[in-house]
């Protein structure tokens, strides 16, 4: 569960996010393959929704959470999963090639600026998706973004003086790469993936082997006392992370678990999106998340070099009992409605300053219905055994049929994907008819 503290009066939440990337030799088929499940308040909803690629005018601004960044000319189609209240993504994908999934990460430079509005790491994380070709580019973008905007802003729809905020990590992956981003304030640093796994857990992972970094950085961290010369060579992680408490204790034991679960399931070099569901669903290591934090949503991108890459999400919390549903990026996409949350415009208490004095109901259709089937579960009725054998069935049935569908890819093949994400949303509604 998170845990909290409260330090030069910002509250801090200890939230576990946690992030995997698997590239070949080690997954099958030489995909890429990205998962992550987003730990979040219980209370809060996370939606699936579908953005197709626009083009704009000359000096248009695009609103995000908080603040307007200047709009790009042209933007890709994305699948994001997204907390319900906020315009950016906590994992998505573009129709590119590129997916990218945020973590939150606590520095030594946190502090009370955190909760001036700025630039969410989701938000980042949706813009990189909107801009960005490959992987190497989404970190361009992103740290383009941070150093002209900054990043920051109250992480969830708290009022009063319960408002936390963090830090962002990224995983970012393409077809061929992966890349890792670390911030800390307005300095990061980058390294690139191109073999082998990585997985992030709410702590900075990269020390002195990283390829790219913010303008001066050592120069810098020199300047403001936090990194001296001759304590040895310079060590983003040492020099910026936290001391480690119980807190970050967890983090890194979580990490850890995470770690020894991928080299477990990648020993014979035959991962793949079962493998990664596995992860997902661990529930022993708290991967898979309860408490008054938990897993509120869940995604899977294989990106092949071969075949169209394959999104899975489940767009319900508690992987364990939930439906991973495919989709796959066709010139006529649809995700349907069963998972986008209620729009209420200009009265949504995000938008109305102050922000989040009052409290709407954002679930979703199948959000509303899955919390039937949870229920069902926790009461330990055979109802809710029967469904959630049910649900593992058809998420079954759906791997073997992407599978025969990606062998024999062709232009054809896009119509019987194009909805199939709201098809299986339909199907699943059926199950939560109690």
């Amino acid at each position: 569960m998170g845990r909290q503290h409260k330090s030069k009066d910002v509250l801090y939440l200890y939230i576990m996010a946690d992030c995997f990337l698997v590239l070949s030799p080690l997954t099958k088929d030489k995909a890429v393959i990205l998962g992550k499940n987003s730990q979040r308040p219980t209370t809060e909803v996370q939606e699936v929704v579908y953005k197709r690629a626009e083009s704009y005018s000359d000096n248009v601004k695009l609103q995000c959470t908080y603040i307007e960044v200047d709009q790009v000319k042209k933007t890709h189609a994305v699948i994001l999963s997204k907390p319900a209240w906020m315009w950016g993504a906590e994992m998505g994908a573009n129709d590119q090639g590129v997916s990218v999934v945020m973590a939150p990460v606590w520095t030594k430079l946190n502090g009370p600026s955190d909760l001036e509005e700025r630039l969410l790491g989701q938000d980042l994380a949706r813009l990189a998706l909107e801009r960005a070709c490959t992987a190497k580019e989404a970190v361009m973008v992103i740290t383009g973004l941070m150093s002209q905007y900054g990043q920051g802003g109250p992480g969830a729809e708290e009022s009063g003086p319960q408002k936390w905020a963090h830090h962002n990590s990224f995983l970012i992956a393409d077809k061929s790469e992966g890349w890792i981003l670390e911030t800390a304030g307005s300095y990061w640093v980058a390294k690139i993936i191109k073999d082998g796994y990585h997985n992030i857990s709410t702590t900075l992972t990269l020390g002195s082997d990283f390829d790219m970094s913010s303008e001066g950085l050592v120069e810098k961290a020199k300047g403001e006392g936090l990194y001296q010369p001759d304590s040895g060579p310079f060590d983003f992680a040492a020099t910026f992370s936290v001391p480690q408490g119980e807190e970050e204790g967890d983090q890194a034991d979580r990490r850890d678990k995470g770690k020894q679960l991928m080299e477990k399931l990648t020993a014979k070099k035959e991962f793949g999106i079962a493998e990664m569901m596995e992860i997902l669903r661990d529930q022993e290591s708290n991967i898979c998340m309860s408490g008054p934090f938990m897993t509120t949503g869940s995604m899977i991108s294989v990106i092949s070099p071969d075949v169209p890459t394959c999104h899975w999400l489940t767009a319900t919390p508690n992987p364990a009992a939930s439906f991973f549903k495919p989709f796959i990026f066709c010139p006529n996409n649809s995700v349907g409605n069963l998972t986008q949350s209620p729009d209420f415009g200009e009265k949504d208490p995000v938008k109305i300053k102050p922000r989040f004095q009052e409290h709407v109901d954002r679930a979703h259709p199948l959000v509303k219905g899955h919390q039937k089937f949870l229920n069902l579960l926790e009461r330990d009725e055979l109802q809710g055994h029967m469904i959630k054998e049910n649900l593992r069935e058809l998420e079954q049935n759906c791997l073997e049929d992407i599978k025969e569908v990606l062998s024999q890819f062709s232009e054809q093949s896009y119509v019987k994907v194009a909805n199939m994400f709201s098809h299986m949303c339909d199907i699943e509604m059926n199950f939560y008819k109690i």
